[in-house]
C-alpha cells in the first residue's frame, strides 16, 4: 500500500485529546512528511505548558501512525506555539576549587559501574569512541551516563548535540542533561562557549569531584568517563577517589600513538585500575569508490599490545567520514543503523556479555 498524507491524517483523527477533540480537529498537526516507509510529523501545542502535558498524546499519535499498513518508522516532534518558557536560572554553585576530603574511593549513588575511557595522547578519537559507545550501550537497553572529564577540551556537548546549562535547584546538586538515551554531564555545559578553562591541578580535581558527587545521576548500569589525554591530575583523581570498575584505552595503530598508549596503560597499572581492553581507532581507511582497504597508520599495533598485556582487543574501528560528520552535527553515528553503528554495537555487546557494562 502506498502511504499518503490522507492515510496518516485519518490515523491521527483517532487520537483523542484529554480536553476534547482530536489532533486533526484541533489543528495541532504540522509538516507531515512521508519518505518511503518512514513518516515524520510535528505536534504543535498551543502553549509550552500544554506541550509539557502532552507526552501521552505524542506516544498515542506515534502508535496510531505506526499501525498504518506500510509504515516502518515514525518520528514525532512535540513543540509549542507561542513564547518559549523562560530558561532555568543558572546554578548558583561554583564549579572548580579545591577538592573536599573523603575517607576513601566512592561511587555515585545508584551507579553500578564506572568505566574510564582514556588515551595516552590526544587526537586518537577517544571522545568520539566515548560518545558512540555510550549511545550503543543505551540502544542495547543499558542505563548509561557519560561524564565528559576532559576539563580543558570538553567536546561531548557538540558530539551529543546538547548546548544548554544544567539546572541546580538548591545550589548544591546538579541536574544532568539527556541526549540519545544517555545521561550527560560536562564542564562544557557550565562554561561560556569558547572560553578557556585556566585552572591549576587542585581546581581540576575539585571540579571532577563535584561532577561525580553532586550530579544526580540516578540509576545507571554504567557511567562512562571520557578522560583527558595523558596521565595527569584528572586521571589520578578518578583512579584514586572513585570506585572504578576498570579502564578502556583507545589508540591508533601508529607507533607514536602506541608509545603514549603504553604510558596510559602503565598509569592504570600503577594506580591499580584494571584495564578491561583496548580499542583500535582509525585502524584503516576503506575507499568509498573501490572498496580497497588502506592502513594509513599501520596495522596490528594495538592488537599486538593487547595480546602482550593479556587483555581483549574490544574492537577495531576504521577512519570514517560519516562518523566525523555525525559527531560534528550532534548525533553520534552509533544512533543510526549503518556499518559504523553496527561496529559500535558489537563492542557494546562484548562489554555487556563480559559483565563490564
Amino acid at each position: 500500500m502506498t502511504l499518503t498524507t490522507e492515510l496518516i491524517t485519518a490515523a491521527l483523527k483517532r487520537v483523542a485529546l484529554p480536553d476534547g477533540g482530536d489532533l486533526i480537529s484541533r489543528d495541532l498537526i504540522r509538516a507531515i512528511q512521508i519518505d518511503g516507509a518512514a513518516v515524520r510529523f510535528v505536534i504543535e501545542a498551543p502553549t509550552p505548558e500544554a506541550a509539557q502535558a502532552m507526552g501521552a498524546v505524542r506516544e498515542a499519535a506515534q502508535a496510531a501512525v505506526a499501525a498504518v499498513p506500510g509504515v516502518a518508522s515514525v518520528q514525532v516532534a512535540l513543540t509549542a506555539h507561542g513564547p518559549a518558557a523562560k530558561p532555568a536560572a543558572p546554578p548558583s554553585l561554583k564549579i572548580g576549587g579545591h577538592p573536599k576530603p573523603q575517607d576513601g574511593p566512592t561511587k555515585p549513588s545508584g551507579v553500578q559501574r564506572i568505566l574510564a575511557i582514556g588515551s595516552g595522547k590526544g587526537g586518537v578519537g577517544k571522545s568520539t569512541v566515548s560518545s558512540n559507545l555510550a549511545v550503543a550501550l543505551a540502544k542495547q537497553g543499558r542505563k548509561v551516563g557519560l561524564l565528559d572529564a576532559d576539563i580543558y577540551g570538553p567536546s561531548q556537548p557538540r558530539m551529543m548535540g546538547v548546548n544548554k546549562r544544567p539546572a541546580s535547584p538548591d545550589g548544591k546538586t546538579i541536574i544532568p542533561l539527556h541526549a540519545h538515551g544517555v545521561t550527560l554531564m560536562s564542564i562544557g555545559f557550565m562554561m561560556e562557549e569558547g572560553k578557556a578553562v585556566v585552572w591549576r591541578g587542585p581546581m581540576l580535581m575539585g571540579a571532577l569531584q563535584q561532577m561525580l558527587g553532586q550530579v544526580q545521576w540516578g540509576e545507571l548500569d554504567v557511567l562512562l568517563v571520557d578522560l583527558p589525554p595523558g596521565t595527569g591530575d584528572v586521571q589520578l583523581t578518578l583512579c584514586t577517589k572513585s570506585e572504578l570498575t576498570g579502564a578502556i584505552v583507545v589508540s591508533t595503530p601508529q607507533d607514536v600513538a602506541l608509545i603514549d598508549a603504553r604510558k596510559a596503560l602503565d598509569m592504570f597499572k600503577t594506580l591499580k585500575t584494571p584495564v578491561l581492553g583496548l580499542i583500535e581507532n582509525m585502524s584503516m581507511f576503506i575507499c568509498p569508490d573501490c572498496g580497497a582497504q588502506h592502513e594509513i597508520f599501520g596495522t596490528g599495533g594495538v592488537a599486538a599490545e593487547a595480546q602482550k598485556m593479556g587483555v581483549p582487543l574490544l574492537g577495531a574501528l576504521p577512519i570514517d567520514l560519516e562518523t566525523r560528520l555525525a559527531g560534528d552535527n550532534g548525533t553520534p553515528v552509533a544512533a543510526g543503523d549503518g556499518p559504523m553503528a553496527q561496529a559500535y554495537a558489537r563492542i557494546a555487546k562484548g562489554l555487556i556479555d563480559g559483565g563490564m557494562a
